[in-house]
């Protein structure tokens, strides 16, 4: 049995956890969101079903674990959120990367909330007529009645509403209430949204492998395609889905972990993290592509053509039950989100408090007042390509261009610095050794090799690929949209979040400290 000691006070006024199963919960449903239901599927096909899985699996465990595993433990070998737990380990340097990357995460949290938005909207039209198929939805006032998938229809006229507005008031409002008072209402949430989310996954895989033709999806997507792995893109497209599918570079691994007691096993924690994550992947990627296979529909695409058109469409052709299922699956999404957005608010809200001694309400509202601007505006209906096109409204073009820029670029930017100061400035040495005392399974040197090479060329290369892909193959990101009136975005968002970033991380890194709290308990519960 751990030490059951009370904490300090000051330990217990910043948080704890109450039981490892709480932290599970929370990290785990911080890793699980949109991606891991529909982009992993839609990776999965363009790089070749089965092909796709080799290379994600050695992904895990050559970046995704170990980094996780780094994350985790500088989490709780300080006790302190993420930009004041590079500093403690070090200096300034690091605690201005671990800013870039929250303030990079609020930029992401911005428009993550607006899809949620739009996808609460969407549940609540699965109960009414989204789902009854042959049906039309016009885009009065703004266009004639259009004929045409009706998801893709439906979908379009909630974006040219100001629905989606008060749907991500609502999405933040159960984020704040989520937050109020740390990890005690953080963990009342998992608890419940967590599994509810597997229960929601589970249905549709029934439902999809029972549907004539729904097994063949499930042969292609793990019949691998020997020829596809010699692709350079299949990798690049494996190790890019692993770092953003473990939420990696974000700084919310580290805020959860600052609330373990020091003698955790991060080896262990970063095992059953990645793996609940990974399979969660795994069995939606067997719902999505029963349900595809089994109407013949095109995998490919993005995360939101995937969620909003295409999966809904196979949804409708059920034989039985429609409108249940659909809202089944966008309840899924739903909760998934909520989850994600939870830790990377908590994220940024941990170190404001850390940094600045502030209440927690206070630091909450810090964080909601720009996210909540940026969810609206990503959410503004004005249209600026008449036809409703892909990118049809002004927030829907903000939030694309936001997208590639902060989410495509951070995670992988934050993920190399920080493996170079951990691996070289710290010490993968230094850092392993703290692991080692606590962990069942023993970190080797390989871990070390891992940390200071491996990873970091792998992120570098990445980047570069993305970087020449960006600004030498082709024109700006969004140059090419139907933009009207703010044909300045591809220039002015990327600008934005660029300037934004390192202004944030320039004032917080330069401002005063509040005092160091009292040290945590060393053991609250049993591992």
């Amino acid at each position: 049995m751990a030490d059951s000691t009370p904490p300090p006070s000051d330990a217990a006024d910043r948080g704890i956890w109450s039981s490892k199963l709480g932290f599970v919960l929370a990290a785990s449903g911080s890793a699980i969101g949109l991606g891991n239901i529909v982009f992993f599927a839609s990776n999965a096909y363009q790089f070749g079903g089965g092909a796709f899985y080799l290379p994600y699996f050695i992904a895990l465990f050559v970046m995704g674990i170990p980094v996780m595993i780094a994350e985790f433990s500088i989490g709780t070998r300080t006790g302190r959120s993420f930009p004041m737990a590079l500093r403690a380990l070090v200096g300034k340097r690091g605690e201005f990367v671990g800013w870039w990357s929250l303030t990079s995460a609020l930029f992401i949290t911005m428009y993550y909330v607006a899809l949620l938005g739009w996808a609460l909207c969407m549940m609540v039209a699965a109960l009414g007529g989204l789902m009854e198929p042959g049906a039309t939805a016009p885009f009065e006032p703004f266009l004639e009645p259009t004929a045409g998938p009706n998801a893709q229809v439906y979908f379009f006229k909630i974006l040219a509403t100001w629905w989606p507005m008060l749907a991500v008031i609502a999405i933040w409002a159960m984020t704040l209430l989520a937050l109020w008072k740390g990890t005690e209402t953080i963990e009342k949430t998992v608890r419940v949204a967590v599994p509810l989310m597997w229960l929601f996954m589970i249905v549709l895989i029934v439902r999809g492998v029972t549907l004539p033709g729904g097994t063949d999806g499930v042969m292609y997507l793990f019949t691998p395609d020997l020829s596809g792995i010699s692709k350079p893109d299949v990798w690049k497209g494996a190790f890019s889905q692993m770092f953003f599918s473990l939420s990696l570079g974000l700084g919310t691994m580290t805020a959860y972990a600052s609330y373990l007691p020091k003698d955790s096993d991060q080896v262990n924690n970063s095992f059953m993290v990645s793996l609940l994550n990974c399979g969660f992947e795994y069995i939606a990627g067997i719902a999505i592509f029963s349900m595809l296979f089994a109407f013949s529909l095109n995998p490919a695409g993005s995360s939101i053509s995937l969620s909003f058109f295409v999966i809904p469409q196979g949804i409708s052709a059920f034989p039985f039950a429609v409108k249940a299922f659909g809202f089944a699956f966008f309840f899924l999404i739903v909760m998934a989100g909520v989850t994600s957005a939870i830790s990377l608010v908590e994220g940024m809200a941990s170190a404001i408090i850390d940094k600045t001694g502030a209440p927690r309400a206070t630091a909450l509202a810090c964080v909601a007042v720009p996210g909540v601007v940026g969810s609206l505006i990503a959410t503004l209906p004005m249209i600026v390509d008449p036809g409703l096109g892909e990118n049809g409204t002004v927030g829907l073009n903000f939030l694309d261009i936001l997208d590639h820029w902060a989410f495509g670029y951070s995670l992988l930017t934050v993920g190399l610095i920080e493996t170079i100061l951990l691996g070289w400035v710290f010490g993968a040495a230094n850092l392993r050794a703290f692991v080692n005392e606590h962990a069942a399974l023993q970190l080797g040197a390989w871990f070390d090799v891992l940390l200071k090479f491996v990873i970091p060329a792998i992120l570098a290369t990445v980047i570069v690929w993305n970087l020449w892909i960006d600004l030498v193959d082709g024109p700006l990101y969004g140059s090419t949209y139907p933009l009207g009136a703010v044909d300045w975005f591809p220039v002015v968002i990327p600008l934005a979040w660029i300037v934004g970033t390192l202004a944030v991380a320039t004032y917080f890194t330069s401002r005063d400290s509040a005092p160091e709290p009292a040290e945590p308990a060393v053991a609250q519960f049993e591992h």
